[in-house]
């Protein structure tokens, strides 16, 4: 019973760090269009 708990706490936490993960892509690619528009506007 308590392998189960802990294999499904591991599976909690998997998912959690993935959704971040996937949030802090998101981020830097927005991140690399405003870098990429300034670039632009600068030329």
């Amino acid at each position: 019973m308590i392998t189960r708990i802990l294999l499904a706490l591991a599976a909690v936490a998997c998912l959690a760090a993935c959704n971040t993960i996937e949030g802090l892509g998101k981020d830097i690619k927005k991140g690399g269009e405003a870098i990429e528009k300034a670039a632009d506007k600068n030329k």
